[in-house]
């Protein structure tokens, strides 16, 4: 079908022409990124009513590339282009005073085709393709504003992309070997110990790019320094194709494999409470909404790992999976696009900077509002309750499967009451942020804030209001909006649709829903407001603070010094090493097995018999020396002497025996010639 490349081709071609045209006519260039993430959404919602379609390059790259669209493949370009539609729209005023605009816009449109690309593959060699095109082209959304901040920020980010990305292509080709082909529906699960190692060194790389613990170190770095639309593309899309490719390993791999379930889970829940935790401590309007995509990834990684344990049976956490990657998505576009209206008029991310800047703005007030409600899943319109709710509820069936199975539930209970904490911390951060910005004041310039009348042109509330007005229709109608997500997924997650309707409202829903958010005011009340605001009043106010120690920066304390100290040293080691232990065996086996016997001295000039009697003569020459010739001594050596006559004998010695032996050859020939001649 010619739709699925002129989506993933399309927008790249787009980014060719824009960086022809973009420097002479700005506005032809804005209109013309808008455009495209809007074709690009039309064409992909006629995709989910086409239904099934494919499309085949052969030979591309040795395997050819694949492409399909079904029904969750589908989706997610409708919400990967919607979101590409929405930034578009928002790019403009926000990148209004930057610099490189033509720039943004090129490497945005090749990263949408790119990202398409992904999320409609239907083989892994086809998604590493536009993984690792997608990886290249989004380092200068990072990059873009070239302080050393964000140089180094980019750094990492194409570090981790680079090493994952490598790490990723050795388990296809181990993966290629082991099944013979690549395509989504000819792998097959594997439980051997080649299978898993395959299996988790292609995961390496998409976990890297979901920023899942231990490799999310470039995450919360990225956004703060990224334009705020590409922090919400980076966390809201490009986190969800590494989710995409998790996806395949679990459902068609690794499913019903214990041992890889049980190690996601307990990535997952590292991945959550550590987001959770780094969003409440930190102070900076972006990075806290970074943070925040990091613990929802383990949210989604524990549905993930919940489907894994429960094989064929896992339906409600691929729907609660797929739901809360599209409420997240959704969430997250909403979110940063806040922050970007923020940042567009305050020049700043830090709490204490831009406290109080949203009282007396009900427009973003309420974007904000609704996306702070989704994302701390407060029922009934926060979008996020519902899906959080089916992946509780995913893990209770885990715990439920494994006491039938008669196994040990510990760990999956202690799982449990983390997934209940990290809700709970999420209420408690976006609790930090909302009281912060919208009822706080500014102990300087709140007269400032409140007298400025419009934050944002009308296109931008445009794009702004319209990613937050499907947030409360999802929350309030999960039957009618979200569970059709599910069913349409489904079959992509190797899973059957749940055919009765899901109590999303049931009573035991609802309570863990209230435990979370009665975790939540806790924290907010006994915690943020006590101890992570400082006890000075300054200009009126208390000022936020951060007191996560720098020692568990991972990146600082350990990956670098390990890639850029520890492991050079040992790789330079190695290399030594493995250079110098020929010569050293061989010098080993010449001192022991093939040891020389014990030989002569060998004398200085001549042979032994010419040195000897030389010497012999030179003792002699020096006693006449001393008595009969001392007025007229001799002065010759002897042992040079000698030597040189032993060679001329021996040589003259040589060239007799040459021509004795040529003079024998020719009589030999004569004799030869002459037998001949008497014979005839």
């Amino acid at each position: 079908m010619i739709l699925l490349p002129i989506l993933t081709f399309g927008p790249m071609l787009a980014a060719m022409l824009i960086a022809c045209i973009g420097r002479r006519t700005a506005l032809l260039r804005d209109m013309l990124t808008a455009l495209t993430g809007a074709a690009a959404f039309v064409l992909c919602l006629l995709l989910c009513y086409l239904g099934d379609i494919s499309f085949a390059l052969p030979g591309f790259c040795g395997l050819g590339l694949t492409l399909r669209a079904d029904g969750f493949r589908s989706l997610y370009g409708c919400i990967a282009a919607f979101m590409w539609m929405m930034t578009g729209l928002f790019s403009p005023e926000y990148m209004s005073h930057g610099h490189h605009r033509t720039r943004y816009a090129f490497f945005t449109l090749l990263t949408l085709g790119a990202t398409l690309g992904v999320f409609f593959s239907d083989d892994l060699f086809t998604t590493f393709i536009f993984f690792e095109v997608m990886s290249f082209t989004s380092y200068a959304w990072v990059a873009h504003e070239e302080t050393p901040g964000a140089l180094k920020a980019a750094n990492t980010y194409l570090s981790v992309a680079i090493i994952g990305g490598l790490t990723t292509l050795m388990g296809l080709f181990l993966l290629y070997h082991q099944q013979g082909s690549l395509a989504f529906d000819a792998l097959k699960s594997s439980n051997s110990f080649a299978g898993t190692i395959a299996a988790w060194l292609v995961v390496v790389g998409f976990a890297a790019k979901a920023d899942l613990y231990p490799l999310h170190i470039w995450l919360p770095q990225a956004h703060p320094v990224a334009p705020a639309p590409a922090s919400a593309l980076l966390s809201g899309i490009l986190t969800k194709s590494g989710i995409f490719g998790l996806i395949v390993v679990c459902s068609r791999i690794m499913a019903g494999n214990a041992a890889f379930g049980n190690a996601l889970m307990a990535l997952a829940c590292v991945t959550m409470v550590l987001g959770a935790v780094l969003a409440l401590f930190s102070t900076d309007l972006k990075r806290t909404l970074a943070c925040s995509s990091m613990s929802q990834i383990g949210f989604i990684c524990t549905g993930l790992a919940s489907m894994t344990l429960l094989g064929e049976h896992g339906s409600l956490a691929a729907y609660g999976t797929v739901m809360h990657m599209a409420n997240h998505s959704l969430i997250k576009l909403t979110l940063f696009m806040a922050a970007g209206v923020i940042y567009m008029n305050t020049h700043a991310l830090d709490l204490d900077d831009i406290r109080g800047f949203g009282r007396r703005k009900p427009l973003l007030h309420i974007a904000f509002l609704l996306g702070t409600l989704s994302i701390a899943c407060i029922p009934p319109i926060g979008s996020g309750y519902a899906s959080k709710s089916l992946l509780h509820e995913a893990l209770l069936e885990v715990i439920s499967h494994q006491e039938a199975l008669g196994q040990p539930v510990l760990a999956y209970r202690a799982a449990e009451v983390l997934f209940l904490v990290s809700g709970g911390l999420t209420v408690a951060y976006m609790l930090k942020l909302y009281v912060c910005i919208f009822w706080e004041k500014h102990p300087t310039r709140q007269s400032e804030f409140d007298a400025q009348k419009s934050c944002m042109r009308p296109v931008t509330a445009i794009a702004l209001l319209g990613s937050a007005a499907l947030l409360p229709f999802l929350g309030a109608l999960p039957q009618t909006l979200l569970s059709p997500l599910g069913a349409r997924s489904a079959a992509f997650f190797g899973q059957h649709a749940v055919a009765e309707a899901i109590p999303y409202f049931s009573a035991a829903n609802l309570q863990g829903a209230g435990i979370s958010i009665a975790i939540g005011l806790g924290v907010y009340l006994f915690i943020v407001r006590p101890l992570l605001m400082s006890r000075q009043v300054i200009g009126g106010a208390r000022e936020y603070i951060n007191l996560w120690p720098d020692a568990l920066d991972l990146e600082n304390r350990l990956y670098r010094p390990m890639l850029l100290t520890v492991l050079p040293q040992v790789l330079t080691f190695v290399c030594r090493l493995l250079m110098e232990l020929p010569e050293a065996i061989v010098m080993g086996l010449r001192r022991t097995v093939f040891r020389q016997h014990r030989t002569h001295r060998a004398v200085p000039v001549g042979n032994r018999f010419t040195y000897a009697l030389g010497c012999m003569f030179n003792a002699a020459a020096r006693l006449l020396n001393t008595t009969l010739l001392h007025r007229s001594p001799m002065r010759t050596d002897f042992e040079y002497l000698l030597a040189a006559s032993w060679r001329e004998l021996r040589e003259g010695t040589r060239n007799f025996t040459v021509s004795i032996s040529f003079g024998l050859l020719l009589l030999c020939v004569g004799l030869y010639l002459t037998c001949l001649y008497l014979l005839q």
